[in-house]
């Protein structure tokens, strides 16, 4: 696996850091829901964006009960190039997020739908080089994975393994063809998506009940003959996703469950992680030679990764052990949450 990630390292695709100007016009769009403290920063960063001449800033406020709408409407204000579209929420059988990217969605006039988060922050030519490697490598969805923020110890243990993930496991270049759903890596903190495609799959009302809404929605791009996958965005967005150990808690227990399919799947992703990156650093205590090198295996691929995505490589690599032990608690959490019905977020029952 450490050598699969070392190659998958060199495989990911990057962004030209030069992008020309891009022809046609350009949907951004950014579902927002109690986002008063990072949507200024984020669309600050949008109408900054350069070699993009023709393109629209659409904002959904998903029934927000703070300031955010507020926020919005002050740029918007001074602004031509942004909208605010106002939502009641999701009816019945939707997703917040869901339904919120579709009403995006249905107000964008873009030939090209980027979707961004209200915690991601853009390069000035973040969208101008999505649209590039989009359009250069005849993809019809990419997500350039933006660089990871995590600050404290909850973060720093968990947030490294989102990317770490993809590259240990998932052969990247087959992946973007292939129209198997087990090989598919998205994120939807920057997924960018030909218009025409998006629709034709359904968009986001075919997939209004998923928790993990941007894999979701490179599957039913894939399903109508559609390619497309992740690429590396370091250079591109940053994004702190979380902020503390009980907010990592509560959002990895929101979709954890549903990451690989079925309870019986989950179990057995979690021993097959136990027995590949617990058991050798515990045998290498007890003066295993092997136990040892299983160790190290497992801090090189770690490093790899974040090294090749803008992360905190040393010390954290060492700890990697520790981070799939919390992991493993997280995902346990998940299914709990899940068989007692208390799955939510920001004030929603899933």
């Amino acid at each position: 696996m450490t050598a699969h990630s070392l190659l998958n390292a060199r495989a990911l695709r990057v962004p030209r850091l030069d992008p020309p100007p891009v022809a046609g016009r350009v949907s951004v769009l950014v579902p927002v829901r109690d986002e008063e403290d990072t949507v200024q920063e984020c669309l600050t960063s949008l109408l900054d964006q350069v070699e993009l001449p023709d393109y629209e800033v659409v904002v959904v406020d998903d029934a927000s009960g703070d300031r955010t709408a507020d926020v919005v409407e002050a740029v918007a204000a001074a602004d031509e190039r942004v909208r605010l579209v106002r939502s009641d929420g999701p009816p019945a059988g939707w997703l917040g997020k869901t339904h919120a990217c579709h009403v995006l969605a249905e107000h964008a006039t873009g030939e090209v739908l980027v979707f961004v988060d209200a915690d991601v922050v853009l390069a000035p030519h973040a969208v101008s080089a999505a649209v590039d490697l989009l359009r250069g490598t005849g993809f019809d969805l990419v997500c350039p994975y933006p660089r990871q923020l995590a600050l404290t110890w909850g973060e720093r243990l968990v947030q490294p393994l989102l990317q770490w993930s993809w590259l240990t496991t998932l052969p990247l270049r087959r992946a973007e063809v292939s129209s198997r759903p087990s090989l598919a890596a998205a994120n939807g903190q920057f997924l960018v998506v030909d218009a025409a495609t998006y629709r034709r799959a359904g968009g986001h009302a075919a997939i209004r009940g998923e928790v993990l809404d941007d894999l979701a929605l490179l599957r039913a791009v894939k399903a109508v003959g559609g390619r497309g996958g992740v690429a590396d965005g370091t250079a591109l967005a940053t994004c702190r996703m979380y902020e503390g150990w009980d907010e990592v808690r509560a959002g990895y227990a929101k979709s954890l469950w549903s990451a690989f399919g079925s309870r019986p799947a989950a179990v057995a992703v979690g021993a097959g992680l136990a027995l590949t990156y617990l058991v050798p650093p515990v045998a290498a205590l007890g003066g295993s030679p092997v136990g040892a090198l299983g160790y190290l295996a497992g801090v090189v691929g770690r490093y790899a990764a974040a090294e090749r995505t803008g992360g905190r490589s040393v010390p954290d690599a060492f700890a990697h052990p520790a981070s799939i032990a919390v992991l493993l608690g997280l995902l346990a959490d998940s299914w709990r949450r899940k068989g007692r019905g208390e799955l939510r977020w920001k004030g929603r029952t899933l």
